[in-house]
C-alpha cells in the first residue's frame, strides 16, 4: 500500500483545513486497513492525532484535538480524511498518515502500530 497525504497549507488561527490520505497499490483491501494520522513539529517527536479502525470504523483522538478534529474514511475512494477545525499555532506540524491491517487496539495510538506511511504534508497555523 502506498499512501499520499495532501491538503496542508498556511492558515490563520481559527481556520479549518481538510487533509486527505489517498491509498494506492493493493487498494482492493483498503477497507481492511486501520489508518492513523500523526504529526511532528520541529524538534519534537511524532505524536498521535487520530485513527480510524477497519470494519466498524471506530475512531480515536488525541486529547489535544478532541472536539476540533474529525477523521473519516471513504473506502470507495480509498481515502481517509482529517477535518481540522479551530486550528491553533500549536497544531503546526508535518502531518503523516499511516496504515496497517494488523494494528491491535493497544497500538492504535502508537507509531509502531503502523507499517505503511505517507510522505507527510505541512500544516502551518500562523497569523
Amino acid at each position: 500500500v502506498q499512501l499520499q497525504a495532501s491538503g496542508g497549507g498556511l492558515v490563520q488561527p481559527g481556520d479549518s483545513l481538510r487533509l486527505s490520505c489517498a491509498a494506492s497499490g493493493h487498494t482492493f483491501s483498503f477497507s481492511n486497513y486501520n489508518v492513523g494520522w500523526f504529526r511532528q513539529a520541529p524538534g519534537k517527536e511524532r505524536e498521535f492525532v487520530a485513527a480510524i479502525r477497519r470494519s466498524q470504523g471506530s475512531t480515536y483522538y488525541a486529547d489535544s484535538v478532541k472536539g476540533r478534529f474529525s477523521i473519516a474514511r471513504d473506502n470507495a475512494k480509498n481515502t481517509v480524511y482529517l477535518q481540522m477545525n479551530s486550528l491553533t499555532p500549536e497544531d503546526t506540524a508535518v502531518y503523516y498518515c499511516a496504515a496497517d491491517r494488523q494494528t491491535i487496539l493497544s497500538s492504535i495510538r502508537d507509531v509502531r502500530g503502523y507499517g505503511y506511511w505517507g510522505q507527510g504534508t505541512l500544516v502551518t497555523v500562523s497569523s
